[in-house]
């Protein structure tokens, strides 16, 4: 995984210059509220219709720990790197862009305790993904962005009985395609 972020990192200077309106950092609300992943996405115009932008998010908390027939986990760590492209011009408007994805993930949530029980999934996940947005400049500095997306990949992954017991009910590897980037986000323009 850190050979992987270094790489984004020195990819992403690499196509960069630095000069004013070109550099935006930004963060997505719903990530903070999902579950409170932090998250910080970063990008540099490379003309005038394209922009390079790297995105991690990193989620470490597990709920209600001492129960864990209610215990809720979204670990992840994910790094992305992609390309959009800006019809008018960057950081205005309408976008649309694609890029890859890694993931690690730990997921015992709310959401598949129906399905499954209080089982908990692990694993890494590779992939790519498209996606579309709009930004809506509120300040020389500060836009506000509205996204969404989807990615596929393959995942590589071990299912628990229970999050604490250890006891391997599948492992494998799969196909996915699931919703990705659904954002509304602060950036700052540089």
């Amino acid at each position: 995984m850190k050979k992987f972020i270094i790489t984004l990192i020195i990819l992403f200077f690499a196509m960069a210059s630095a000069s004013a309106q070109k550099w935006a950092l930004g963060t997505n609300i719903l990530d903070w509220m999902y579950f409170g992943t932090i998250n910080a996405e970063a990008s540099v115009a490379v003309q005038r219709h394209l922009t390079v932008n790297a995105e991690v998010l990193y989620n470490p908390w597990t709920f209600n720990k001492a129960d864990p027939s209610v215990m809720i986990t979204q670990k992840q760590a994910t790094a992305q790197l992609g390309l959009r492209y800006w019809p008018w011009t960057v950081y205005s408007g309408w976008w649309f862009g694609g890029g890859i994805q890694y993931e690690q993930y730990n997921c015992s949530s709310i959401f598949t305790r129906k399905k499954n029980g209080n089982r908990t999934e692990e694993g890494d996940a590779f992939g790519a993904g498209l996606k579309f947005g709009y930004t809506l400049m509120l300040h020389k500095h500060l836009n506000l962005e509205v996204s969404a997306g989807f990615w596929g990949g393959i995942s590589l992954y071990t299912t628990y009985s229970c999050p604490k017991c250890g006891r391997i009910v599948a492992s494998g590897t799969k196909g996915f395609i699931m919703p990705n980037d659904i954002a509304v986000s602060l950036v700052w323009i540089f």
